[in-house]
């Protein structure tokens, strides 16, 4: 047996389904935590807000797991991890997303790889049906397709749900490179036409001078879609007028940014709103803005948190109308994931207006060690 066939065999321990463990011991509470970030959130229809975020060991690598922890009191006060999905060591569990699909289903996606990356990775979900339930029942975990997918998925108005996974194409040490994913290395666009029961991947995007990925779409006006995707220089974006099958990238940045994650979402009032640094320097400035011309230009500007290191914003909108954003802070110094929320009347005034908004509120903080 030659060293490349044992190397595949090890890789597809990244394929088993992980077991959830609903019960975590003290080795998952927060003082035990070395480094932690990349969070996302959601809030169930009676109130509850749901966050993730992923730590294990001292940075990104083999031992990586995926934390859900929830709110009763609108993100003042948090509990301790309710659900762990920790694989065996070297595999890795990694940049979890939260998201309720339009039937109200809780779904808890993260990605799985041997190691670091493995150069296929692949995506996962389990679903909750009742949110708000006292206890939250779950699916059994479940692959979805290949690669990494960092950010909620989207909903065409013709019922189409549309997932934005990738398999890495930079080059990073650590890294595997597989030549039978050659043909993935892009911003694949995955396509589901029964709520999510199957996913198929519809078209894919070459953005100059990706890194990571993690983009995102937005359905616009007129019927096309608009693609942003990170890149070394800023965002870059590419455009789909068929529903995501074939996609025309632009050959310049659309944004500017210090090449790192950004949130963007369509809200009640038909505007979009965009979570990015402004006027950065590094990872700081993390800033929400609006739109009222399908992205062309951006208006409002509420300072979120000035302070360095801040980053990978991820949010929600309640039905009325307020918004939530959590992102982290130092994931390896002050370890904290941190919350504002806010109104589109704040981000118009560019400052904190409405009796709703709090800014720099602390999910979860690692102490600091003696």
């Amino acid at each position: 047996m030659t060293k490349s066939m044992l190397l595949g065999k090890a890789e597809d321990l990244s394929l088993q389904p992980p077991s959830v463990n609903a019960r975590p011991g003290e080795e998952y509470s927060t003082a035990r935590r070395l480094w932690q970030g990349i969070p996302g959130i959601e809030r169930s229809q009676q109130g509850r807000l749901l966050a993730t975020w992923y730590s294990g060991g001292d940075t990104e690598g083999p031992e990586n797991y995926v934390l859900l922890v929830t709110s009763e009191d609108d993100g003042r006060t948090w509990s301790h991890p309710l659900l762990v999905i920790d694989p065996p060591t070297p595999v890795r569990a990694f940049d979890p997303v939260l998201w309720h699909d339009p039937n109200g289903v809780l779904w808890w996606f993260w990605s799985q790889s041997y190691g670091l990356f493995d150069g296929r990775a692949g995506v996962w979900a389990i679903r909750c049906s009742n949110s708000s339930a006292s206890t939250l029942t779950w699916s059994e975990p479940r692959r979805l397709f290949d690669g990494i997918m960092m950010n909620k998925p989207t909903v065409l108005r013709n019922g189409t749900w549309l997932a934005a996974g990738a398999v890495w194409s930079h080059v990073h040490a650590g890294f595997v490179a597989r030549e039978d994913m050659r043909e993935l290395r892009f911003s694949n666009v995955y396509a589901s036409k029964d709520e999510g029961e199957s996913w198929s991947l519809l078209g894919q995007a070459d953005v100059p001078n990706r890194q990571f990925d993690e983009h995102m779409i937005v359905e616009r006006r007129d019927g096309s879609l608009w693609m942003l995707v990170r890149t070394i220089p800023g965002i870059g974006e590419a455009v789909s007028p068929d529903g995501g099958k074939s996609w025309t990238p632009s050959r310049g940045n659309v944004l500017e940014g210090p090449c790192s994650r950004f949130f963007i979402r369509r809200l009640r009032s038909g505007r979009l709103l965009l979570v990015n640094h402004y006027r950065f320097q590094d990872r700081n400035n993390l800033t929400a803005m609006l739109s009222e011309d399908e992205g062309r230009t951006w208006y409002g500007h509420l300072l979120l948190d000035e302070r360095p290191a801040v980053s990978y914003p991820d949010g929600i909108e309640s039905s009325d109308g307020a918004c939530y954003i959590i992102y982290d802070r130092e994931r390896s110094q002050a370890k904290e994931i941190l919350l504002a929320v806010f109104t589109e009347t704040d981000v118009e005034a560019g400052k904190p207006i409405s009796k709703i908004c709090r800014l720099k509120q602390v999910v979860n903080k690692v102490p600091t060690r003696p």
